[in-house]
């Protein structure tokens, strides 16, 4: 079954943040970014209930750089604050990753079309994605198109290891684990010669329980177009 996609990522401003930063005050993004955020980077490319996104590979092609904004984030009831959000600048990655059919949506096996899928996925690579992509918040508007995984000079092609401590990985969804209940990964994040390995979500051995969560209910047909018609309607 084919379903691997390569492509570049880049764009002038990033912001890979802690979840735990996001309640409000100043944000500082992680060197590197997360498997959550290039998760939800697939996801705009193109994304199903029927499918899930598995991240492989990331490599940092330029040199990791931070730049200190003033910004003015809205605030509850109103109005804004002001507040120094540490961004990445001018960033660009190589991103390989593939997806497996989600076993936890029996009502979507008619869904699970060999090609079909993967067609789509790579027609929306080539066209920039299906929605808008960001670098870890809306306001890093990011961009996307296909390459070969490792083409090209990086800036951290010959440095053996660099370690970033432990760091947030991405968050357990219901309908991706059978279970009814959101918890988020943490990871031991090492970059080898410009490469980061991400292990799978459930080989994980850090795991945090949020709170109770139930899947949304999707059905063929409904909430859900069959893959024919939304062949025709590219």
């Amino acid at each position: 079954m084919k379903n691997d996609i390569n492509f570049r990522l880049w764009g002038r401003y990033a912001l890979f943040t802690d979840p735990i930063t996001r309640i409000g005050g100043e944000k500082c993004s992680y060197h590197v970014p997360t498997y959550e955020a290039i998760k939800g980077v697939l996801k705009s490319i193109y994304w199903k209930p029927t499918i899930i996104w598995y991240v492989d590979k990331v490599r940092v092609v330029k040199p990791i750089r931070t730049q200190t904004k003033g910004t003015k984030p809205l605030i509850w009831g109103g109005g804004n604050s002001l507040a120094i959000y540490t961004f990445l600048h001018e960033v660009e990655y190589q991103i390989m990753a593939h997806f497996e059919w989600n076993q936890f949506r029996p009502e979507l096996k008619k869904d699970q079309i060999d090609g079909k899928h993967f067609n789509i996925a790579r027609r929306m690579l080539e066209r920039g994605g299906r929605q808008d992509i960001f670098l870890g918040t809306r306001d890093c508007q990011g961009y996307v198109e296909p390459c070969r995984f490792g083409e090209g000079q990086g800036f951290y092609d010959e440095i053996d290891e660099l370690n970033f401590g432990p760091m947030f990985h991405s968050f357990d969804y219901p309908d991706e684990t059978g279970k009814n209940e959101l918890a988020s990964r943490f990871w031991q994040a090492v970059m080898k010669k410009g490469v980061l390995h991400f292990p799978r979500p459930d080989a994980c051995d850090k795991r945090k329980a949020i709170r109770k969560m139930v899947p949304k209910s999707f059905s063929l047909g409904k909430n859900i177009t069959f893959v024919e018609r939304e062949e025709a309607l590219l």
